[in-house]
């Protein structure tokens, strides 16, 4: 199954809408999908100056992908986690295949300015690729890396790039450099979303020596489709819409932003890590995806990193019941909903989080008769269950995600709020309820 079947399937479950008015890649069509936000995904049918559409929204709702997985949105969470454990359990790896249908086409030169990469935000830099999976290997041991990263278009076969401190990819590019050495890697946009989860899996789920693309398979139901590149020794996604087979090229930085990012700031301009792309295959009559930012990124990443969370915490404190991270907190706050048996179990869930996640910043801790999903009910066990001068646990200059404007030098304080109820359940904490009635037993005018 590729990006065309998810689509289709997406738009046979209503999910799916089309924009059949021509817009621009500079600024409108990211302004249209602002003003689309969280709701169907959009596919934009005519972009003016090219031959290909995008698509963008997969990733604004569970609504959205849950058809692409056939399983309920509220159950994609336990899917993703069922996926990342599967990393130490039975792996499937990835098998190569002929004839992919990624490399139909080869553009005859390599020109970026052929392919409608949108400008998103109005400071942005450039155009920019948001989402697409970069697959790479460790120059010592051959083991394939697979992340997401954002990438400026700078020229024709140039892009600029973001490699955060602690990714893996920066740790296989730092060897490589150290040798005098290019890493190969290759770009690849429009895959399935099950490589999109597998690019996402935190580091604590899988370590460096850890292929993350057995997640694909396990979501995949099949080992996990890659195709021999042309001009570098790292495989792309078979299926992927189109494939850009590059080097980044070692001791060369060029400036690069800014870039409106994960934390709903401009991520400032700089002199960053530059990739020279060498060939360019793809499907015949591609379409092009993005992910746009803001709800998007928080909740296609917040599903795969709850799902780590999940596992990783459940192991270390018992009574966790769900993870959520939230959208107001972009990918720097979650909510954790638990039971614990004992008194002070809330805290080491906090310390196990931050342990688990180093990009948090903040985790609120809440009983089951708490929705998770409803920012009110949170803010009310917060006043209610959380006494300041006992029940806050502050962690300072903790390692944090450079992109936060309030991590300064990749240090930063952060924060937990235990807002459970004490052990056993004073009867204070009595929610008022009420006798659960079928309105359409009633007339109301």
């Amino acid at each position: 199954m590729d990006l065309k079947d998810c689509l289709k399937k997406m738009e046979q479950a209503g999910r799916l809408a089309h924009v059949t008015t021509p817009v621009d890649a500079v600024h409108e069509l990211s302004g249209v999908a602002a003003k689309m936000d969280g709701g169907k995904a959009l596919v934009f049918d005519r972009v003016k100056g090219y031959d290909y559409p995008v698509s963008t929204g997969m990733w604004w709702n569970r609504e959205n992908v849950a058809p692409i997985f056939d399983t309920p949105a509220d159950q994609l969470s336990n899917l993703f986690a069922q996926a990342t454990a599967s990393l130490r359990q039975n792996p499937v790896a990835p098998v190569t295949v002929e004839n992919a249908p990624a490399q139909a086409v080869t553009m005859p030169e390599v020109d970026l300015g052929k392919i409608p990469v949108p400008t998103h935000a109005l400071l942005d830099g450039g155009p920019y690729f948001s989402n697409c999976v970069i697959i790479a290997k460790d120059p010592d041991t051959g083991v394939r890396n697979t992340s997401i990263h954002r990438l400026m278009v700078t020229g024709k076969d140039r892009l600029g790039l973001l490699m955060d401190m602690g990714r893996h990819l920066r740790d296989y590019y730092e060897r490589a450099e150290a040798r005098g050495e290019p890493l190969e890697i290759t770009i690849n946009n429009g895959a399935h979303p099950a490589y999109f989860v597998a690019a996402t899996t935190p580091s604590s789920a899988a370590p460096i020596d850890v292929d993350e693309l057995a997640v694909a398979s396990y979501l995949l139901r099949e080992p996990a489709r890659l195709c021999k590149s042309r001009t570098v020794s790292v495989e792309g996604i078979a299926d992927a819409q189109m494939i850009l087979e590059a080097e980044i090229l070692p001791h060369v930085r060029e400036p690069e932003g800014p870039f409106g990012e994960v934390s709903g700031y401009y991520a400032t301009r700089a002199d960053r890590w530059v990739v020279h792309v060498k060939a360019i295959t793809m499907q015949r009559d591609p379409i092009i995806h993005m992910l746009h930012p803001g709800r998007e990124v928080w909740n296609g990443q917040g599903l795969g990193i709850e799902a780590n969370l999940f596992q990783t915490i459940g192991k270390q404190v018992k009574g966790l019941k769900n993870v959520y991270m939230t959208h107001g907190g972009s990918h720097y706050h979650i909510v954790l909903q638990m039971d614990p048996p004992n008194n002070g179990m809330a805290k080491n869930a906090i310390m196990a989080a931050f342990a688990a996640f180093s990009d948090l910043q903040m985790v609120t801790v809440v009983n089951s008769d708490v929705n998770i999903y409803d920012a009110e009910d949170v803010e009310r066990a917060m006043v209610t269950r959380c006494d300041p001068a006992k029940d806050i646990v502050i962690i300072p200059n903790a390692f944090g995600h450079e992109l936060n404007p309030v991590v300064e030098n990749n240090m930063a304080s952060k924060m937990g709020f235990d807002c459970t109820y004490p052990v056993p359940k004073p009867a204070a904490y009595t929610r008022v309820s009420f006798q659960d009635v079928d309105l359409s037993n009633y007339e109301i005018l």
